[in-house]
C-alpha cells in the first residue's frame, strides 16, 4: 500500500488528526515566469523557530548564504489558540513585525477579513505587499535554485538540494518521509482516539526502523550526498527526544536510541548555518505550552541532556 492510501485509510480513523492544506501557492521563479522574480530585500520570511517546517526554510537560506537578501522577524514561541501567533519582540529571540508592523500573523494575513488558517513559514514580498507562499516544501525549492545570483559565495550557489539526478530518489522518499514521520509525530499526538493514536506511531516507527536502516548503509538519505530529503527530515529529528519523546506520547524509543540515525543528526547538526537555526528554548516552550488539551497546566518538563555538537562518525561511511 502506498504512503497516499495509508494516509487515507488513517484519515478515515475516528479521533485522527488531519492536517489542513496551505493556502498561498505562489512562486518566485528567475526564468520570469511569474510576477514574482528573485531580487534583493523584496523577500521576506515569517517564521517560528519552534515550527519545523519554518525550520526547513530558515536551514536552506543559511546554507544558501541568503540572510543579507531575504530577511526574518520571528513569532512568539507561544500560540496561544484564541489569538494565534504574536510577535513579542521583549522575549529572547522574537521580533518584532518589521515589514508591517503587525502585532500578529494574522493580521499580515489580512487579519478578521481573512478566514483560512494562519500558519508558519510565510513568504511575503515586501514590494507588492503580499503573501507569495506559505507551503514550506515549495519555499524550500525557491531558496535552493531560484536566488542563485544571491549567494554569497560560488560553493552556495552551486550547492543543489534537490538536483535533476536525484528529483526521483528524493520525491519517493519524501512521499512517505512526510505522512509517516514529519507528519506520523502530530497524527500520534494530536489523536483523539486510541485507534488512531495506535496506527499513527506504530507506522512512525515503522518508518524509523526504515530510515535508521537505510542509514547504515548510507550516509545521507539517498547515497553519498545531502538533499532536500535530509532536511526535511532532520528538522523532525531534532525535536524528537526534547519533545515529541514525552509531549507527543512517541515513546517506543529515542533517536539516541538509534546509532545511525543519531550519528545523521548530529553531523547535519553540525554543518555550517544549521546550528544557529535550532532554538531548543522556543522549541521546547512552546510545544508544551501551547497545547493546553496535552499538557493542562502547561509544566515545561526537566529536559534530556543532548549534545549535538558530540563526534557523529558519520564520515566513516
Amino acid at each position: 500500500m502506498s504512503s497516499a492510501s495509508k494516509d487515507t485509510k488513517y484519515n478515515a480513523i475516528k479521533g485522527a488528526f488531519v492536517r489542513g492544506d496551505s493556502t498561498f501557492r505562489n512562486w518566485i521563479k528567475a526564468d520570469g515566469s511569474t510576477q514574482f522574480p528573485p531580487e534583493a530585500n523584496r523577500y521576506h520570511l515569517y517564521v517560528s523557530y519552534a515550527c519545523p517546517w519554518a525550520n526547513r526554510t530558515l536551514i536552506l537560506r543559511s546554507m544558501k548564504g541568503l540572510q543579507k537578501i531575504i530577511t526574518v522577524d520571528v513569532v512568539d514561541w507561544l500560540l496561544d489558540m484564541s489569538k494565534g501567533w504574536q510577535f513579542s519582540p521583549e522575549k529572547k529571540g522574537c521580533t518584532p513585525d518589521t515589514v508591517k508592523g503587525c502585532k500578529s500573523l494574522r493580521d499580515v494575513y489580512g487579519g478578521d477579513g481573512y478566514t483560512g488558517k494562519v500558519t508558519v513559514p510565510v513568504l511575503y514580498d515586501k514590494k507588492m505587499n503580499v503573501i507569495v507562499n506559505n507551503e514550506s516544501s515549495e519555499i524550500l525549492r525557491m531558496l535552493n535554485s531560484e536566488f542563485n545570483d544571491f549567494c554569497e559565495t560560488p560553493e552556495q550557489r552551486d550547492l543543489n538540494l534537490y538536483p535533476e539526478s536525484l528529483r526521483a530518489k528524493i520525491d519517493a522518499i519524501n512521499e512517505w518521509i512526510y505522512p509517516m514521520v514529519n507528519n506520523g509525530v502530530y497524527k500520534s499526538g494530536f489523536a483523539k482516539s486510541q485507534e488512531a493514536y495506535d496506527a499513527a506511531v506504530t507506522e512512525l516507527f515503522q518508518a524509523l526502523d526504515q530510515v535508521e536502516e537505510i542509514l547504515s548503509k548510507n550516509r545521507y538519505l539517498t547515497g553519498d550526498s545531502l538533499t532536500e530529503a535530509d532536511i526535511r527530515l532532520f528538522v523532525t529529528l531534532v525535536r524528537f527526544d526534547a519533545v515529541y519523546v514525552l509531549h507527543f506520547k512517541c515513546n517506543r524509543r529515542r533517536i539516541v536510541d538509534y546509532p545511525n540515525m543519531w550519528g545523521y543528526v548530529k553531523e547535519i547538526y553540525q554543518l555550517p548555518g544549521v546550528a544557529e537555526t535550532v532554538n531548543m528554548e522556543h522549541i521546547v516552550k512552546h510545544y508544551h505550552m501551547s497545547h493546553p488539551s496535552i499538557n493542562q497546566f502547561r509544566i515545561v518538563p526537566i529536559n534530556p541532556i543532548i549534545d549535538f555538537n558530540e563526534k557523529h562518525g558519520r564520515d566513516k561511511l
